[in-house]
């Protein structure tokens, strides 16, 4: 997947009114789970993107493996992107579905094993399904 085709499934599948949008919700998603999670696992999938999505997942504090809840990704992702939390919520849903796309099923598999169960939904409800949030 190109990078052009990435932003532009982001942008339709949640919504935005425009590239930059989706660009920087795709930014505030994926530097969020860089920082989530742990070793090279954010560089290894980064391999598989298209650079300028890449970079997203290969900043100062990717491969940290920072823990913390569900809840507090969104809230991270939230403050990132610079929008409400129900919309961080659907966004972080929709980059999360289209990267998921974008990437072998077995990185994506690596990525999981990394985060808890709570985060499940968060690979499950992609841009169509619902999913329960608590704040």
């Amino acid at each position: 997947m190109q990078h052009d085709e990435f932003i532009g499934q982001v942008q339709n599948r949640a919504h935005l009114s425009s590239r930059g949008d989706a660009e920087v919700a795709t930014r505030a998603t994926l530097e969020t789970l860089a920082e989530r999670l742990a070793g090279d696992e954010p560089l290894n999938a980064a391999a598989q993107l298209p650079k300028g999505i890449a970079n997203y997942l290969q900043h100062e504090y990717a491969g940290m493996g920072t823990r913390f809840s569900l809840d507090e990704f969104f809230q991270r992702v939230s403050q990132r992107e610079g929008v409400e939390l129900p919309n961080a919520v659907y966004h972080a849903r929709v980059v999360i579905e289209v990267l998921t796309e974008a990437i072998s099923s077995g990185e994506i598999d690596d990525i999981r094993s990394q985060l808890p169960s709570e985060y499940d939904p968060l690979f499950e409800a992609g841009s169509q399904g619902r999913m329960r949030v608590n704040n």
